[in-house]
């Protein structure tokens, strides 16, 4: 048994690819050296379609159902969009799996109707606002709260890492909050949509991250925000259920956003060994060299099926404790492999792989977040041994 894309999906990778090759690749470099958030090129990406290949045509996405592969789709133009810059792959990654699923899945259609058809051109961006400074793995722990008062929530807290979500085309973020007290006696978590510009929210100064120095990621805070209770997304006191399914898919993205990092490492390191020459010879006859350029194919061909399995398990509807385990398996393993990947890489470049002038060195800045941002890997070991049946905590 073997598993092969359609050749439709083929077709749209190579489109995908010809676009990124064409107007990202000749840029990232001055992009990252600089700091800066390419909005036009986020227009571009929505001009092709790729911020609506998950949504339906009356929102303006292009309609593919589960069996058509839309999700499938879509971590296939992350892949390639990451294989020549990280930090616009998760902008899209991140624009569509946080920024419009909890929309599509959660809105009313009112709210879809009004955030939708700008977010899914890429006119526009969304955020997704749940790690705080004191709730990261353990988002339960949110202190950010919201009191209902005369129609209006009040919003008092801060968010921290959060993607897309100060940029000049930013438009709304949703965010989790503490509303209330459950039965059991823990925190009501709710999620309320909050627009760009609402007085008393602020996206405060971009982060100097190590790595993703392109994309747009800000500290949030919220002084009395007020919001119409209408803004409330899905169920009161289902906020924090609406976020951990939408990052299961966010996982198997991130792991495409992998997938796409180490395809990268393996070019850059073929094409250099077979032209860098040591005593006479190139690099790539050395077994040292070669066999952990090898390493880099296994890894590559393992990662990429791991996510394509759990994509394809996506679009086909699979239940919800299948794709979950199939989805950290392939965030787990993509993203280890990558940061390994990009070790192995600059090793093979050698003093050269530690200039800012070859793209290994950004790609090694840029993959340690893989395995943090989502889910660390300490959450998906314990997801997976959860799955299995273990009572680990």
């Amino acid at each position: 048994m073997t598993f092969q894309l359609s050749d439709e999906h083929e077709q749209f990778r190579r489109t995908v690819r010809d676009f990124a090759e064409k107007e990202i690749a000749p840029h990232a470099a001055a992009w990252d050296r600089e700091h800066h958030f390419p909005v036009d090129v986020v227009h571009k990406m929505g001009d092709l379609g790729l911020f609506g290949l998950t949504a339906p045509e009356e929102y303006g996405g292009a309609g593919l159902t589960g069996e058509e592969g839309g999700f499938t789709s879509l971590c296939l133009a992350i892949e390639e969009i990451g294989r020549v810059d990280q930090s616009m792959g998760v902008t899209l990654e991140a624009g569509v799996g946080l920024g419009i699923t909890p929309i599509l899945e959660y809105g009313t259609e009112e709210q879809k109707q009004t955030w939708l058809p700008d977010l899914v051109a890429g006119r526009t961006l969304a955020g997704f606002g749940l790690t705080e400074p004191g709730a990261g793995s353990d988002a339960s722990a949110t202190k950010t709260k919201a009191d209902l008062r005369d129609g209006e929530w009040l919003l008092n807290g801060s968010k921290q890492f959060i993607t897309n979500s100060g940029s000049s085309i930013t438009s709304v973020v949703t965010v989790t909050a503490r509303t209330g007290t459950g039965e059991n006696g823990k925190p009501e978590i709710s999620a309320l949509l909050v627009p760009a510009g609402t007085p008393g929210f602020t996206a405060e100064k971009a982060y100097d991250k190590l790595g993703w120095h392109a994309s747009d990621t800000h500290p949030l805070s919220f002084d009395d925000v007020r919001v119409p209770e209408a803004n409330l997304l899905g169920e009161r006191g289902r906020g924090y259920a609406q976020f951990l399914a939408t990052l299961d898919d966010g996982r198997v993205a991130i792991a495409a956003l992998a997938v796409g990092c180490i395809q990268a490492c393996l070019d850059a390191s073929v094409e250099y060994a077979g032209e860098r020459t040591t005593f006479g010879v190139p690099i790539g006859r050395k077994q040292g060299v070669a066999f952990q350029i090898a390493d880099l194919q296994v890894m590559l061909e393992a990662a990429r099926l791991l996510t394509y399995k759990a994509a394809a398990l996506k679009d086909a509807g699979a239940p919800r404790a299948e794709f979950k385990q199939a989805a950290s398996i392939a965030k787990l393993y993509a993203t280890e492999s990558a940061v390994t990947a990009t070790r192995i890489a600059t090793q093979v470049f050698g003093g050269y792989g530690f200039m800012e002038e070859y793209p290994v060195a950004r790609f090694y800045r840029d993959a340690k977040i893989l395995e943090i941002g989502e889910g660390t890997s300490e959450v998906q070991r314990m997801l997976i041994a959860r799955g299995l049946g273990l009572p680990v905590e």
